[in-house]
Parts: C-alpha cells; structure tokens; sequence
C-alpha cells in the first residue's frame, strides 16, 4: 500500500491514522455542512463534500495531512458567482447550477494543469489573499446575524453593507432561545478551542444543539431547525447549462483561490522528511476532485488550515485519515440523517462566525504595516473592493494589483557590475520588451560612472533564460549609443564584447544578422576570462 509521496505505508502509522480520522471527522464533518449553509444550500451538500473530494486527494495529491474538503472562503465566492449570474440563493435551481459551478472549477483547475500555469498562479500577492480574507470573514460573519438571532434572512442581500443592515433592521424581532443557545454556542466553540483544541467542539456545540431540540423543546420556542437531510449517499447527477456564461467569471476566481488555499495549507504542515509540494500535482488533485465530485453534489473542494490543523493535532501521519474520515461520512449519510434534521440552524450560524473569525488576521495586518505599506495598502484595497463593491470583484482586484507590482519589479534594472578593470556588467534577471530600455539605461549610467573611462565594456549574458529578436536589436541600440561616447584612449567609441550565453540561446543568436557581425569581430567570448 503507498500513500501521497511516493513512501511506502508503515503499519504502525494505521493506529494514527484511524483515530486521527474519525476525530477530524468529528470537526470536519459539522464544519462543512456548516459552510454549506454559507454557500445558501442544503447542509448535506457539505456532507457529501466529506466523501469524494476526500478519497480522490488521498490518491492523488501531494501532501500526507492536508483535508480537502471546502473552506468558507469557496463557499461564500460560491453564492456570490450564483447570484451575481441570476440564479436565487437558496432556489431548487441552485443546486443543479451548482454542479455546473464545481464542475467549471474542476475543468479551470485541470486546464492550468496541462498549461503548466501553477508557478504563475502562485504569484498572487500574500498581501491580497490577506485583503480578501478579511472581505471574506466580515462578509460571511455579517450574514450569520439572522440565524443567530432567529430573524428572516435576506437572500437578496449582497455585499457587506447590505446583508449587515438587512439583519439589524429586524433585531427587534429576535427569538430570545434563539439568542441564548447562539450564545452558548460560540461561548463553548471558543473556550474550547482556547483550552482544550483536541476536543472536537464542533461535534460537541452539534451534539448539544441537536439534544436540545429533541429534548428541550426548543422548536416549540421558535427555534428554527435546518430542513430535513436526506438519507443515503447521492446519486449522481447531471449539471444545468443555461447559466454556463455567466458562471465562468466566479469559476476562475473560485478555481484560482481552491489551489492557493490547498497549496498553502500543504506547505504548511509538510514535514521536513516529507517530499516537497508540487504546484502542478496539486492542481491535477484538486480539479479531478471537483470534476468528480460535481455530479454528486459537492461544493468546490479546496485544502483549509482548520480542518487540516485537527488532522495534525489527533496524530494524522497520511492520507489514510483522511479516507477515514470519508467513511465517516457515508455513515453519518446513511445512519444519522434523521438526527441531523433536527440541528438549529443557529448552532450551525454560530460554528460559522467562530470559523471565519481565524480568517480576519488583524495580527498579520499590523505586521505587514510595519513592514511594508505599500503592500498594506494592497491589501487593504482588497479587502474594501471586497466590502463594498463586492467578493469576486475584489478578487479580480487582487490580481490586477498583485501583476501590477509583479511588472513593477520585474521592470526594474538589475544590472551588476563584477569588475571595475576591465569593466564587467552582468544582466542577473532576464531581459524582455517591458524591462529592456531600463537595463539600457542602468549600463550606461554604470558606464559613465565609471573611472577611469573605460575602452571595452563587456556584458556577462549568461543569466539570461531566454533570448528574443528584441533582446538582440536592443544590445545593439545599446553598443551604437556606447559607440558614440568618448573612452579612456584617444579614439572615440567604446567597444562591447559578450560572454556567457547558453549554448542553446548562442545557437539562436548565430541566426541574426548583427549577432553574426558580432562574432566576425571577435567579440564573443565563452567565459569572462577568454576576453582576455
């Protein structure tokens, strides 16, 4: 038997890997039904999160420990693709589209893996994933008001001041049990993850919130319950199509954020003697998971650190638990739907608002302010866009700004001068359109700085990975510009020798007119040294 990591399965990891299993599942399992609710479905719809996503990552993806179910970071983008494509939250319709929905973020996930996109990707700022949490944990928070005071919910509220002010306009009609047992609810979640983080607290607050109904009579208060969970596994099913078009948008978005938020919880609780994790296997995991698991009622699967983090702490060494928990999960499908019909919905409220709390991380804020704050302001502007105009607007925000100061930084010069006698200048980053007049412009500063006047300038290449017609036409341009300034001799010009292009980028250079007018005279050379 072998496990994610290509290293073969130690019995004596199975005693861990059970227990870590149904433990996780015990916080698992009532989280993702939880974050269903935030996505405007059926609870269930968690539940069978909990199954194929689960079982297919073991197989699949590249870390031991890492639960890829849903996050409440998917689910909220998830509703807020639906309604901003015109399909009611909460309608019949909706369930259908969202398999349309997960299977669109599967095949997006899946065609980055063939383009070998997983490096790009990865260059989405920390900054702006730090904005659009914090959009997303205010968001989110703001629209479990109703259910933890007993009001109605608005399903046409959108954005954070709109569903926040939808809710308090009908404080006055709270449900006092209703306000008690929400109260008691996220007591018990955060004492519980302050002083004891081994017990399951989501399996406890459900546990209590399902007894009381049963027994304490809190429907006859005007408790609500959630609606009735239907028994048995699903059955497969095919997605709507009439809404494709305006889907994709929130797809890309939701696609981008399922492999940001695997890969990153991955990385995090890797083991040193762990293999490394690769951006492209993660990608191939999470979209054949979405694939799949779209025909039976998934949400989006994506890796998150809370459920990976109880993984962690009951002992999980692979991705054993993590089948585990799936099983786990059919069971609770199969046996337990009746008892879970009878869970308030102001328990699963409550579970959600002490989630998305971990996602507002002021204390990273405050150290990004310090450190950098222009990168706080990226941040910030995420996390308004996010408030105000919108989630996935926000997140089309982030990218722009993060490709924004990625140009920003690829376009400066990075020019290195190696020696002063003779004068050697090293371009260490490749050069390209964008960047190549900035570069220019660095060596002949460095030139005319330079003392004495130099009579030969020769440019180190060999940190180029790539070799354009532009490129070529620009170190022209540059030895005509050097050609017309005074040297250190008597006779005007500076002459500009090369060194150290790849064998391959030489082949290609030879093919030029003017590069072969360079090696008629003499002025290319393998290495620094031979230029004598």
């Amino acid at each position: 038997m072998r496990v994610p990591g290509i290293v073969p399965y130690q019995r004596v990891w199975l005693r861990a890997d059970v227990v870590a299993g149904l433990a996780a599942g015990a916080v698992i399992i009532p989280q993702a039904m939880a974050y269903a609710t935030v996505a405007h479905m059926p609870v269930e719809f968690g539940l069978y999160t909990c199954m194929l996503p689960l079982v297919i990552y073991a197989f699949i993806g590249g870390s031991r420990t890492t639960s890829v179910t849903t996050t409440s970071t998917i689910a909220t983008l998830s509703t807020s693709t639906m309604v901003g494509a015109g399909i009611a939250a909460g309608s019949p319709d909706a369930q259908a589209h969202l398999i349309t929905l997960t299977l669109l973020v599967g095949v997006f996930l899946l065609a980055a893996r063939l383009l070998r996109l997983g490096a790009i990707i990865e260059n989405i700022n920390e900054a702006t994933l730090l904005g659009l949490k914090a959009g997303v944990g205010l968001t989110v928070a703001a629209a479990q008001v109703p259910k933890l005071f007993g009001v109605e919910d608005n399903p046409h509220a959108t954005g954070f001041f709109h569903i926040l002010w939808s809710a308090l306009r009908q404080l006055g009609h709270a449900n006092i049990p209703t306000v008690l047992l929400s109260v008691v609810t996220i007591t018990l979640l955060l004492l519980i993850g302050r002083f004891t983080p081994l017990v399951p607290g989501p399996l406890i607050v459900v546990a209590l919130g399902i007894g009381l109904a049963a027994f304490g009579g809190l429907p006859s208060m005007g408790v609500v319950l959630i609606p009735e969970v239907p028994q048995g596994i699903p059955l497969p099913t095919l997605p709507a199509l009439d809404h494709v078009g305006h889907l994709v948008p929130g797809a890309l978005a939701i696609a981008m954020m399922a492999f940001l938020e695997t890969v990153a919880v991955a990385r995090g609780v890797r083991r040193p003697e762990e293999p490394q994790i690769d951006a492209d296997r993660e990608l191939s995991a999470n979209g054949v998971a979405a694939v799949v698991g779209s025909f039976f009622h998934t949400l989006p699967p994506a890796g998150g650190f809370s459920q990976t983090g109880m993984n962690l702490r009951t002992g999980a060494r692979s991705q054993v638990s993590g089948l585990v928990t799936a099983a786990l999960a059919v069971l609770v499908a199969v046996f337990l739907a009746p008892v879970l019909s009878k869970l308030p919905q102001a328990t699963l409220g409550a579970m959600v608002l002490v989630a998305v709390l971990g996602l507002i991380d002021i204390g990273a804020l405050r150290r990004l302010y310090r450190f950098d704050k222009l990168e706080f302001s990226l941040a910030a502007i995420v996390g308004v866009f996010g408030l105000t105009v919108g989630l996935l607007p926000a997140v089309a925000c982030g990218v722009l700004l993060t490709l924004y100061f990625v140009l920003r930084e690829a376009n400066r010069a990075h020019v290195e001068q190696l020696s002063a006698e003779p004068l050697v200048l090293r371009f260490d980053l490749g050069l390209y359109t964008a960047n190549l007049r900035a570069n220019v412009d660095a060596v002949l500063t460095k030139v005319a700085a330079a003392e004495p006047r130099p009579d030969v300038v020769i440019l180190d290449l060999s940190r180029l990975p790539w070799l354009t017609s532009t490129i070529l036409d620009g170190l022209r341009d540059l030895e005509t510009e050097l050609d017309a300034r005074p040297r250190g001799g008597q006779s005007p010009g500076i002459e500009v020798r090369y060194t150290g292009l790849r064998d391959d980028l030489h082949q290609m250079a030879k093919r030029w007119p003017w590069w072969q007018d360079v090696e008629a005279e003499g002025r290319y050379y393998d290495t620094v040294n031979d230029t004598g």
